[in-house]
Parts: C-alpha cells; sequence; structure tokens
C-alpha cells in the first residue's frame, strides 16, 4: 500500500500530465539492496506482487526496478518469471573493486598520514604488493571486513596511547577475525533440527573443492532436495545457486575457520573426524563407479559431481582423517579398498589406501597379521613408483612408517635401519621449498631418534633435534601439524637434557609441549599423546627443582590423559604407567599412603596391558616394582618386597647387555636385595646387590646424567660390606664413590642430599676405625650442610639427621674439647626434643 501511494501512483500520474516521449527514454531507477535482509517473509513476497502487478497493468510507465539479494527461496520463487531477468553473481568476484577501494584509502591516508609518509620516503613503498595480496585474501571478498581492516590498521577504533604505527598494525590484520560468530551460529540455528544438517555444514565446511547441492547428496548418499531443505535457511552466509549444477560456496572464508574451530562454533563443529566419513564415502562412489565400468578408463563426461571428486580428492580426505579412525571405519575401509581393487586390480592409488587403513587397523589391534600386510602393500606401492615418479617419496614415508610400527613391537633392529634409509631417500626427494619437506623431515627425526633410544649414539639424537627444528620452522602457526612437530621436537629435547643435563633443554621442552598442547584441544584424538608428554616433561622439572607446582601439575596431565584412552585404547598402559610414576613421586614427597596405594594400582593394570613379548613391558614392570619397594618400606609387608624382586629380576632380563637402560634395572634390583639384606641379614643378597651396582657404574661413563645414583649405589653397599665382613678396603672405596657422586651433584641439586648423607655416615665409620679427626670434621660438615640446605625443619629424615650430628659433635668435644661444641650439642637437642614432642602430639 505504501509502494502504491508513495510511488506507483505519483508516478503514473506524473507520466499521464508529460509528454511519454520525454520520459521514456531516461526512466527512474529504485534500487532495492539487500532485499533478503528484511526479516517478514510475508512482506517481502507482498512487495514483489504489487510490484509485478504494477508493472503488467503500467508497463510504459517510466520506472525500473533494481533488486539486490541473496537467493533466498521466497525471493527467487516469486521474482523467477519471464518478464523479470535475473543475473546469478555466484562467478562475480569482488576482490578488484576491493582492491581499488583499499587503493584509495592508502593513497589518502598516504598524503595525511606524516608517519606513513616518514616510512615511506625512508623504506620505499607500503603496503608492498605482497602484503596487499595477502590482505586481499584474508578479506575474502567482504567489503565490511575490508571497510574494518583498514580502520584497525589505521588506528582509528584503538586507544589514543596506542604506541603501534599502521606498519606494525599490518601484520597483526592479516590474524583479524571478521566478528561474524554470532551471525554464523545465529543463522546455523536454523537448519539445526533439519535431518543431516551436521552432515552437510560439515562437509561443505571440509571438502577440497566445492561440490553443487547434487554432489553432496550424491556424495553424503541423501536426495537433493534434503540438501536444499538444509541450505535454504543458510542462503545468508553460504551462496546456494540457483540450479543443483553450479558449486555451493561461502560467502567468506571465515565461515569454513568457524566451522572447524570448536571453541568457535561448539554445537555446529565440523569435527575433523568427519575427514573419515568423507574418505568412506568417497570410496563408495568409486566403488559404483567402478562395478559400472570395470577395468577400463573412466572419461570424465561419464562421471558425476561425487564421483569425480571422489577419484581425485578421496586420499586428502585419508590423510585428514588419519588420526581419526575407529576400528569399524578401518574395517570398513579396508573392505572397501578390497572389493574396489576387485573391479580396478593393481591401481596405486587403492593399494596404497589400502595399505594405509590396514595399518591403521594394526594400530587398533595390535594384529601381526594387519602390519605384515600393510607392509607388503607399501613395499608393492613403491615398486610401482621408481625414480623420478612424483609419489615415489610419498610411498617411500608410508613404508618407512609401517617398519617403525615393527620395530617397537619386536625390536628387530634391521626394520629401524630400513626405515631411516627409506625416509633418508624421501627426504632428498623433497628439497626446500617442497610442500611436504616438513612431514619427511620429522619422519626421519622420529626414526632417528628412535634408534638413539635404542642405541645411546648421540649424533642420532642431535642430528634428530636438527630435523625437528627445521620441521617446525616449516609449520608456523596455523598449520595443522604444528602441534605434533613441537611434541617430536620437545621429546627429543627432553632426551637430550636427560643425558646432558642442560637445563634450557629442559625449559624449551616444556614450552613447546605447552604449545603444542594448546593447539589440541578436546576431542582432538592426538591430545592424549601430548598431555602424556607435556605431564612428563613437567615431572622431569619436578624431579630437578622440586617444585611442587610442576608436579601437581604433571599429575593433572596424566589424569586427564588416562581420561582419553579407555580400554581397550591401545596406548592406556603408557597413561597408566605414567600417572602412576607421578603419583608415586608425590608420596616420597608428602608420604601420603593413598597416592602410593593408587600408584600400586594403576602399576598392576598397565602390567596386564603389557603381556609378553610387549616392548614396553620392562618399563611397567621397573614402576610396579619400584612403588612395591616404596610401599615395603612403608608398611614393611615382606610380600611386597618378595614380589618386588622377581618383577625387577624379569626386567633386568628384558635387556640384556648393551641395551642403554640395563643401568636402571640393575640398580632397581640391586636396591630390593639390599633392602631384603637388612630385613633378613642373607649375606648372599648382599653380595649380590653389589655386584649389581658394580655392573650398573660400569655402564655409566664418567659424562652420564645418572651416573651419581649408580656410584651413591655402590659407596651404600660397600659400607654395608664393611660393617658385615670388616675389609676396610671396602670403606675406602664407598668413601672414594660417595666423594665422586657429590662432586657431580654441586649445591643445590636435589639429589646432593643422598650423597652428603652417605659420605657423613661412611666418613663416621672411617673416624671410628682410623680415629683421624679430618674425617670426623669432613663428616660434621657435611651434616650441618644437610641440615642447612636441604632437611630442612619438617622434613622426615631431619630428626635423625638432628641426632646423628649431635653423636659426632660429642665425638669432637671428647676428642678436642670445644667448648663451642657443647653449645651447639644443646641447641640441636633441644630441636630434637621439640621435634619429637610436635610428632607425638600430631
Amino acid at each position: 500500500m505504501q509502494m502504491q501511494s508513495l510511488v506507483y501512483g505519483p508516478l503514473k500520474a506524473a507520466a499521464e500530465r508529460s509528454p511519454m516521449g520525454s520520459l521514456r527514454g531516461h526512466p527512474f531507477l529504485i534500487v532495492i539492496d539487500g532485499l533478503d535482509e528484511c526479516e517478514n517473509k510475508e512482506e517481502i513476497q507482498d512487495l514483489i506482487e504489487g510490484m509485478l502487478a504494477f508493472f503488467d497493468s503500467d508497463p510504459l510507465v517510466p520506472l525500473r526496478i533494481f533488486i539486490t539479494s541473496r537467493v533466498e527461496q521466497h525471493i527467487q520463487s516469486h521474482l523467477d518469471v519471464p518478464r523479470v531477468p535475473l543475473t546469478d553473481l555466484v562467478d562475480h568476484c569482488s576482490d578488484d573493486d576491493i582492491a581499488t577501494f583499499l587503493n584509495i584509502l592508502f593513497e589518502s591516508e598516504r598524503r595525511r598520514n606524516p608517519v606513513v609518509r616518514s616510512y615511506i620516503s625512508e623504506h620505499g613503498e607500503w603496503p608492498i604488493p605482497s602484503d596487499k595480496q595477502k590482505l586481499m585474501k584474508h578479506i575474502g571478498g567482504s567489503f565490511i571486513f575490508a571497510s574494518s581492516i583498514f580502520k584497525f590498521i589505521m588506528g582509528s577504533n584503538t586507544a589514543s596511547n596506542d604506541p603501534k604505527t599502521p606498519m606494525d598494525r599490518l601484520p597483526l590484520a592479516l590474524k583479524m577475525n571478521p566478528g561474524l560468530d554470532e551471525l554464523y551460529a545465529q543463522t546455523l540455528a536454523r537448519s539445526e533440527h533439519l535431518p543431516d544438517f551436521l552432515d552437510i555444514t560439515s562437509t561443505i565446511a571440509l571438502l577440497e573443492v566445492p561440490l553443487p547441492t547434487s554432489g553432496i547428496a550424491e556424495l553424503l548418499g541423501i536426495s537433493t532436495y534434503q540438501v536444499v531443505n538444509v541450505l535454504v535457511n543458510l542462503q545468508t552466509i553460504i551462496q546456494v545457486p540457483g540450479t543443483d549444477d553450479m558449486p555451493v560456496t561461502l560467502f567468506h572464508t571465515s565461515l569454513r575457520d568457524f566451522l572447524t574451530t570448536h571453541s568457535r562454533s561448539n554445537r555446529f563443529f565440523a569435527h575433523p573426524s568427519h575427514h573419515v566419513r568423507l574418505f568412506l564415502l568417497c570410496l563408495q562412489c568409486e566403488l559404483a563407479l567402478r562395478r559400472r565400468n570395470p577395468g577400463s578408463f573412466i572419461y570424465a563426461s561419464e562421471r558425476k559431481p561425487a564421483a569425480a571428486y571422489a577419484l581425485q580428492h578421496s586420499v586428502t580426505h585419508l590423510n585428514r582423517g588419519q588420526s581419526f579412525f575407529k576400528l569399524t571405519e578401518s574395517d570398513s575401509a579396508v573392505q572397501l579398498c578390497l572389493e574396489t581393487l576387485g573391479f580396478h586390480p593393481g591401481a596405486p592409488e587403492l593399494i596404497r589406501s589400502l595399505g594405509r587403513v590396514t595399518l591403521s587397523r594394526f594400530r587398533h589391534t595390535g594384529s601381526l597379521v594387519d602390519l605384515e600386510k600393510a607392509i607388503s602393500l607399501n613395499r608393492e606401492v613403491l615398486e610401482l613408483h621408481p625414480s623420478p615418479h612424483p609419489d615415489r617419496a610419498s610411498s617411500l614415508n608410508n613404508i618407512g612408517n609401517a617398519l617403525l610400527d615393527r620395530y617397537r613391537l619386536s625390536r628387530a633392529v634391521t626394520d629401524l635401519e630400513e626405515a631411516i634409509c627409506l625416509h633418508h631417500e624421501a627426504l632428498g626427494l623433497r628439497p626446500s621449498p617442497h610442500p611436504d619437506r616438513a612431514l619427511s623431515l620429522s619422519n626421519l627425526g622420529n626414526v632417528l631418534h628412535d634408534r638413539y633410544r635404542h642405541s645411546g649414539t648421540m649424533t642420532d639424537l642431535e642430528e634428530s633435534i636438527c630435523f625437528h627444528r627445521e620441521a617446525l620452522g616449516l609449520r608456523p602457526s596455523p598449520h595443522p601439524d604444528r602441534a605434533l612437530s613441537l611434541n617430536n621436537f620437545g621429546n627429543a629435547l627432553r632426551d637430550r637434557y636427560r643425558l646432558l643435563r642442560t637445563v634450557t633443554d629442559l625449559e624449551e621442552a616444556i614450552c613447546l609441549h605447552r604449545e603444542g598442547l594448546g593447539l589440541r584441544s578436546y576431542p582432538h584424538p592426538d591430545r592424549a599423546l601430548l598431555l602424556n608428554n607435556f605431564g612428563n616433561a613437567l615431572h622431569e622439572r619436578y624431579r630437578l627443582s622440586r617444585t611442587m607446582n610442576d608436579l601437581e601439575e604433571a599429575i593433572c596431565l596424566h589424569r586427564e590423559a588416562l581420561g582419553l584412552r579407555p580400554s581397550p585404547h591401545p596406548d592406556r598402559a603408557l597413561s597408566l604407567n605414567n600417572l602412576g610414576n607421578a603419583l608415586q613421586d608425590r608420596y616420597r614427597r608428602s608420604k601420603t599412603k593413598i597416592d602410593l596405594e593408587e600408584a600400586v594400582r594403576l602399576h598392576r593394570e598397565a602390567l596386564v596391558l603389557r603381556l609378553p613379548p610387549h616392548a614396553d613391558r620392562c618399563s611397567v614392570i621397573n614402576s610396579l616394582g619400584t612403588a612395591l619397594l616404596d610401599r615395603y618400606r612403608h608398611i614393611g609387608t615382606m610380600a611386597d618386597l618378595e614380589e618386588a624382586i622377581p618383577l625387577h629380576c624379569e626386567a633386568l632380563g628384558l635387556q640384556p647387555s648393551p641395551h642403554p637402560d640395563r643401568w636402571l634395572s640393575l640398580n632397581n634390583l640391586g636396591n630390593a636385595l639390599l633392602d631384603r639384606y637388612r630385613r633378613t641379614g642373607a649375606l648372599d643378597d648382599l653380595k649380590e646387590a653389589t655386584s649389581l651396582y658394580r655392573e650398573a657404574l660400569e655402564l655409566q661413563p664418567s659424562q652420564h646424567s645418572d651416573r651419581s645414583s649408580s656410584l651413591n649405589n655402590l659407596g651404600h653397599a660397600l659400607l654395608h660390606c664393611y660393617r658385615r665382613t670388616g675389609p676396610v678396603s671396602d670403606l675406602v672405596e664407598a668413601i672414594s664413590l660417595c666423594h665422586e657422586a657429590l662432586d657431580l651433584l654441586p649445591s643445590p641439586h636435589p639429589h646432593r642430599a643422598f650423597s652428603l648423607r652417605n659420605l657423613s655416615i661412611s666418613l663416621h665409620d672411617m673416624y671410628k676405625e682410623t680415629r683421624a679427626l679430618p674425617h670426623l670434621q669432613a663428616a660434621i660438615l657435611h651434616c650441618e650442610e644437610l641440615l642447612a640446605s636441604h632437611y630442612l625443619v619438617g622434613h622426615q629424615h631431619r630428626f635423625e639427621t638432628l641426632n646423628h650430628l649431635t653423636s659426632l659433635l660429642r665425638m669432637r668435644f671428647d676428642e678436642t674439647g670445644q667448648e663451642e661444641d657443647l653449645v651447639r650439642i644443646a641447641s640441636l637437642k633441644a630441636e630434637a626434643s621439640q621435634s619429637a614432642t610436635s610428632t607425638s602430639t600430631a
């Protein structure tokens, strides 16, 4: 009615009063922009029907109406009549218009802004062409975003005291979010109640190239009308063409970022596991196509959009979904590949896909049959890709990864050596700037790291670190594989810290693991892996610094990782073991029995999951054995000690020389036997413990980071030998060993206390043997350091150390008559008495 009163009526009356010829060459134009933004559909339909009725009755009135709108169904259906020309702008690119718009704005700013003028006079053109291209790509065809981003660069919306210049803000602008999340969420909510909504939106978000509605329907195995039904309500954010054969596209690339970021999209999240579904759907499309055309070449004209997409992009979805396969999906993929190969035998891509999904199934089941089949298939593909075939590097990587899996299962070094050779060749085929160079660097770094862990060869570890550092540099944020590079690099640095005790390596590893974890939010399947490695790095730092916050954070991380690995997850045992180790250390600090009991329970469950001949059984056995030994020392139950000893015997048998960790099992078994000697007095246990400690020390040359522990252990055992059998040579050697251990642990090293304590006791015995005052003086100094720097008030060993020092000072007073010793003795006794009273009250 308003259009009739305000526009049609007056214009018709004016035309009737004026000569028609003067108006016919210059008609009036009314522009209605963004008609789709009107929320009242009935009013829009009334408006359009009124326009059409007016022009039907008055076709010669000099008026034209120009309407712009997204392709909303309620608008298109009314305008799609013969007398209304419609133009689809789906192929129109606004980039040139936006580039012109920005050029004008930047040119104006160059004339107006003295800071920009000064920068250009010194450095030349700004922005440079490459930055303009990045800016245009980031803007993604949105005029509104272009305007906002320009205002940000020029500081129009920033505080007056912001020190950044436009040149500083330009790189930041390339990371700006267009701020459309609320619009996206509100729009998507219109269709979320409809069938297949999440499948359709996730598919659109994750496709490598856009498909038409008919192609999306064909791929998902649903009807085209079902796709259209979902998309009709989303046309403010998704460009839906008027026909079924034109591709469905996003109005702005930020919608893909929104849909693929869980923290932003929440219930609308396009989970990366959907890549697995797309891979399976691609295989189904290819299978159907091959059934219709067995063994023959399929011409492009014979391929429907989904089938053409499947043939070209299925491997990409396999790559992106590799970490997300469930066992049932691996089974389905294997079956589909086998069926398709039946119609198209010898197809390299299908054989390669079959090899990879078979390897994926092995990682779920641990089936050696699957692993051997995967290796065989990958060898077959490699033969089909002789040099210089463009896919040879990919085939080399696949078989190298499968061989690494077999090495980790069987510890066959020949597999590891072959994997290294294959990854070396693959890297040589991917020189910089090859897009997959980072992948080959990571793979080679991983196999070299495994060889270091097997042989202890430092050059392997250094080379691994170099490769991981380069790979990380090639995966800047937001590269999808950056988290894995951060994780791999952090693991290698942590191993170098363990060897050299260079604290900067540990600190850098922790920073890398923290960043990596931040990139793998729940529910990403790699999160548990990153939680474990980050927790281990923090646990390592706790053992160095004794900072309780590190241990508490490590326990939280390991608990979360364990929760993400329910039975029968193949890595559950690893999380059980790591959490048990962290709880065991908290018990050693706080003496909270509940921590120790939980640690024993966790280690027992882990051991059940690591039956012989699993390669990780040894580490789990060692952990359970040490936890049982801790519980024996806490409670005194002989059954715990008797269970711990055979466990450590088994662990030692699993680490024959020259295994790099044999020294650890030797020390653990020695500790348990020494404890049994103290309980039973069985001399054979003492002799065997001493022999084990000697072998452990021989396996730890002077530069070994854990040599001090073996020095202390052997020194302590020799002290017992001296006290039992009497040779002074044992005591002399014990003192020498403890002195060397102390030199390797300068203050304030947290493990220095054990050496101080052993040395003070041994020197005390030597003084009693020789009556040489220097031995007593040294014993007193070490005892004083213990109380001042290690066994502070409240420490479990402070009371006995107070009494020991009192005894030493009494001996010195008896020898020298120094009055100050009596004063110190009185002070020590007073503290010991107060400590005993407090303990009794508690």
